[in-house]
C-alpha cells in the first residue's frame, strides 16, 4: 500500500485551480517535491494534513480518506512547516513536552521523550533556554524536533533548511538522511533548493501550475549523457587536446566550474576513439567520466515543456 494515493484530485481558492486533477502514488523513502511559486507545493501538504477540502478527486495518506479521516492521519505523521511554530517565551523542552502532551503522552512520558528528540537533533543546554534567544539553525532543529515527537512514519518537511547558514544546512541535511536510512521513516521534501533534493531524496516529483510535469527515480531523471564526456588532462597537454579535438570537428568546451573539458562524441565514435585521439596527439588523460543530466537541468526542460520560463520560475 502506498503511503500518499492521490487520484485526479482537484483544489480550488475561488476561481483559482490550485492542483488540476493531480493522480500520485508515493511509496516509502525519501520523496522530493519541486516547483516554482505557485506550483502547488504547499496546497498539496495542506490538503495532505486535511486543512484544505477538495473540489473533486480523491486522497488518502496511510490508507486514511481525506478529509474525513484526517486526524487519524495526523496522529500518524509529523509536520515541519517552513513558517516558525516555537514559542518564544518558553523554552525548547517546555514546548516539546507541551507538544508530547497534545498527543496524547503523560506528563512523565512527554519529557522524556521531548529530552530523547532534542538529543537526536543535536540541541545541547539550549534546550533550557527560551527560544527567544535561539538563533536560525536552532530554531530549525526545534522545528524538526517537534515533528518526531510521537515517533511518526510519514514526515512532512517543508523549506526544512530555509534560513541556515552552509554548515547548519548539512547537518540538517544528515539528520534527515538517518531519519529516511535508519529509522524507516518515509519523508516527503518539499523545497526550492534542488541540490537539498539531490542529495537526500531518492524520488522526484516536480509540480507545475497544478500538474505533474514529471516523476521518477532520481537515478533515472540524472541519467548519463550518451557521447558526452568530461576529460581532464595532464597539466600543459590541454593546448594539444584543444588541437586534435579541432582536427577532427568535435565539439567541445571548457567546464566553468572545474577546468575540465566536455568533449561529445560523434553518434558513431566512443570512448575507445577518445582515447586513440589523445595518443596520437601525445595527450596523457588523467579523468574521463561521463556527463550527467542535473536536476536543474531537468527541472528547467520539464518547465520548458510547459511553457513556462525559467526567469518566471521562482528558482
Amino acid at each position: 500500500m502506498s503511503f500518499v494515493s492521490l487520484n485526479n484530485l482537484v483544489v480550488e481558492y475561488g476561481d483559482f485551480r490550485a492542483l488540476d486533477g493531480l493522480t500520485l502514488e508515493i511509496d516509502s523513502g525519501a520523496v522530493g517535491l519541486l516547483g516554482p511559486n505557485g506550483a502547488g507545493k504547499s496546497t498539496l501538504l495542506k490538503t495532505l494534513l486535511g486543512f484544505l477540502r477538495p473540489r473533486s478527486g480523491t486522497a488518502s495518506v496511510m490508507g486514511f480518506r481525506l478529509p474525513e479521516q484526517a486526524l487519524e492521519v495526523r496522529r500518524r505523521m509529523g509536520y515541519m512547516p517552513e513558517k516558525e511554530v516555537s514559542s518564544p517565551r518558553v523554552s525548547a523542552v517546555s514546548f516539546l513536552a507541551y507538544c508530547g502532551r497534545m498527543f496524547g503522552m503523560t506528563r512523565s512520558d512527554a519529557l522524556e521523550r521531548a529530552h530523547e528528540v532534542l538529543n537526536y537533533v543535536g540541541l545541547g543546554e539550549a534546550r533550557y533556554r527560551l527560544m527567544q534567544e535561539y538563533s536560525t539553525g536552532m530554531l530549525q532543529r526545534v522545528k524538526l524536533a517537534q515533528a518526531l515527537i510521537h515517533d511518526p512514519k510519514l514526515l512532512f518537511l517543508d523549506e526544512p533548511t530555509n534560513g541556515l547558514d552552509p554548515d547548519g544546512r548539512l547537518e540538517m541535511l544528515a539528520l534527515i538522511q538517518e531519519i529516511v536510512a535508519r529509522r524507516k521513516v518515509t519523508v516527503l521534501l518539499s523545497s526550492h533548493l534542488l541540490p537539498d533534493v539531490q542529495q537526500v531524496c531518492q524520488y522526484v516529483i516536480m509540480l507545475n501550475r497544478g500538474k505533474v510535469i514529471r516523476h521518477g527515480p532520481l537515478e533515472e531523471l540524472i541519467r548519463p549523457l550518451d557521447h558526452r564526456y568530461e576529460i581532464g588532462v595532464r597539466p600543459g597537454d590541454e593546448p594539444k587536446l584543444e588541437s586534435a579535438v579541432s582536427g577532427v570537428g568535435w565539439s567541445f568546451h571548457r567546464h566553468p566550474g572545474n577546468g575540465y573539458f566536455v568533449v561529445d562524441l560523434p553518434e558513431k565514435a566512443g570512448c575507445q576513439d577518445l582515447f586513440r585521439l589523445a595518443l596520437n596527439a601525445g595527450v596523457q588523460i588523467r579523468h574521463c567520466v561521463p556527463v550527467r543530466t542535473t536536476l536543474e537541468s531537468v527541472f528547467l526542460d520539464s518547465l520548458e515543456e510547459t511553457g513556462m520560463e525559467a526567469a518566471h520560475a521562482g528558482i
